[in-house]
């Protein structure tokens, strides 16, 4: 994965997007140190277990400039890195996560022993690790872009609108999405590449991470992923269904006390299994989102429910209309699932952009994804949902505002005849760029002419801006957000 050349002089395009990824990232923690401190926490009903050794002096000054990245599920990965799957509810967060941020606070942080506590140690190799990712996942964006949609311009514009994602905050947080979707895009282009036992690898990392890493790995039939997830629930299957070990006799009291307090269930916790390890197919994560979080079919359609359905509206639409268009522009493509060659392919000549048809496959698993969220989820987790896990909410972005903003359009054209697409031709200046274009970041240039900006690209401006800004002042405080 390090041989994206991050640096590469032959495409100034992709040094543009690690340098802007990068000032992005930068600027988050920053804004979310800021606001963690002039803003007081909320009190959150949320899981949140007790620190069992004392905060030194730079303990606490660590969590004064990074604890805002430490809420909600946050606390459950740190807790996990810390201390394993000690608790039941623990096992709908997958291990790939925790286990890196154990190894880099163990690794890479040990020289801070002797200054930080572990906790704090694992705060600060998540947040390290998530910088890290979140600038590779833009950067693969933006190789997969450029392979699968033959336009360079329209890949490098996903790829800036990518790092200023309503889900920024998660991707900074100490969150699995950065890592997703950097093994997410990754794979998607070695998949495209033709390098497909590499693209398996990643696949099954992936789903390492996240659950839905599973419908990824659809692109690679998600045989090695299912592998990977059908472990880790024997994992579970041993620890929580099997014979009393004493466990809970070596958890500290406090943790133990947690537990009582919140009903959390222990591993073989005085010999009484969960009722999950009596069904046929005893899964451990459906059952969780169960019973722990009430995730199933329409159970969110609820009117106390409004304010989140109204949250998670501009991405369901947004994700509504990539689908809808992309059907008009290839009815028969659709019809027949991309199974029958077009006139111009065999020709060698297939389209560019958004709507050619090696998109076909990025538009299906997004409305899956989008459908799944909708119906089954809680709707207003849609935006980090589908901002960490499917390309297409940046390519259909970047589309609208190549098609109708004077600015970009101004660039070059899209119906330009696109090149083979080979790794090789995309990277070098060839007339197949679909526009040569600049190195000149297009969201800055539409930022700083706002006044010209047509209204449909105010609303896409918008609401990533609001939504990067947003998470940063609600998510580090405690108070609800995605």
């Amino acid at each position: 994965m390090l041989r994206m050349q991050l640096v590469s002089r032959r495409d100034p395009h992709l040094r543009e997007v690690v340098w802007f990824a990068a000032c992005c990232r930068a600027l988050t923690l920053l804004l979310q140190a800021l606001f963690n401190l002039l803003i007081p926490d909320h009190t959150a009903d949320a899981f949140h277990p007790p620190r069992l050794s004392e905060p030194g002096l730079w303990d606490l000054l660590l969590e004064r400039l990074l604890g805002g990245l430490s809420h909600w599920d946050a606390e459950h990965f740190l807790f996990i890195a810390e201390r394993g799957y000690l608790y039941e509810h623990n096992c709908a967060f997958f291990p790939l996560y925790p286990l890196s941020v154990r190894a880099v606070a163990e690794g890479a942080l040990w020289p801070l022993q002797r200054l930080l506590r572990l906790r704090s140690r694992l705060l600060l190799s998540a947040v390290l690790l998530n910088s890290l990712f979140s600038v590779l996942a833009a950067a693969a964006l933006y190789k997969l872009g450029c392979v699968v949609l033959q336009c360079r311009r329209v890949a490098f514009l996903a790829a800036v609108l990518f790092s200023v994602s309503p889900a920024n905050v998660f991707m900074a947080a100490a969150y699995s999405e950065s890592m997703f979707a950097f093994l997410a895009f990754s794979a998607m282009w070695q998949l495209e590449k033709g390098q497909s036992w590499l693209s398996g690898l990643l696949f099954s990392l992936a789903s390492g991470v996240r659950a839905n890493g599973l419908i990824n790995a659809g692109f690679f039939l998600y045989s090695r992923g299912k592998c990977f997830a059908l472990q880790l629930q024997y994992y579970a299957y041993v620890r929580f269904c099997g014979p009393g070990t004493g466990l809970e006799q070596a958890v500290p009291k406090p943790l133990l006390q947690l537990a009582l307090d919140k009903g959390y269930r222990l591993a073989a916790m005085d010999g009484v299994k969960p009722p999950w390890c009596s069904q046929r197919f005893p899964v451990v994560y459906s059952y969780i989102q169960d019973a722990y979080w009430n995730v199933g079919f329409l159970r969110y359609f609820e009117l106390r429910q409004i304010p989140n359905f109204l949250l998670a509206l501009p991405v369901t639409l947004l994700g509504s209309w990539a689908a809808w268009t992309y059907i008009i522009a290839n009815p028969r493509h659709c019809v027949t699932l991309g199974l029958e060659r077009r006139k111009g392919e065999e020709e060698g000549k297939p389209r560019a952009g958004f709507c050619c048809p090696a998109v076909f496959v990025y538009v299906v698993h997004a409305t899956v994804l989008l459908a799944f969220g909708f119906f089954c989820m809680h709707v207003q987790v849609l935006t980090r949902f589908l901002g960490s896990s499917s390309p297409v909410l940046y390519w259909f972005s970047a589309h609208l505002l190549q098609e109708y903003e004077p600015l970009l359009r101004s660039e070059g054209t899209d119906n330009q005849t696109a090149a083979p697409r080979s790794e090789k031709s995309l990277l070098g200046k060839s007339p197949g760029s679909c526009g040569k274009g600049t190195s000149e970041n297009p969201v800055v240039r539409l930022l700083l002419k706002r006044r010209f900006i047509t209204p449909l690209g105010k609303c896409l401006l918008g609401f990533f801006l609001s939504y990067w800004l947003l998470g940063l002042i609600l998510h580090c405080n405690f108070l609800p957000w995605t």
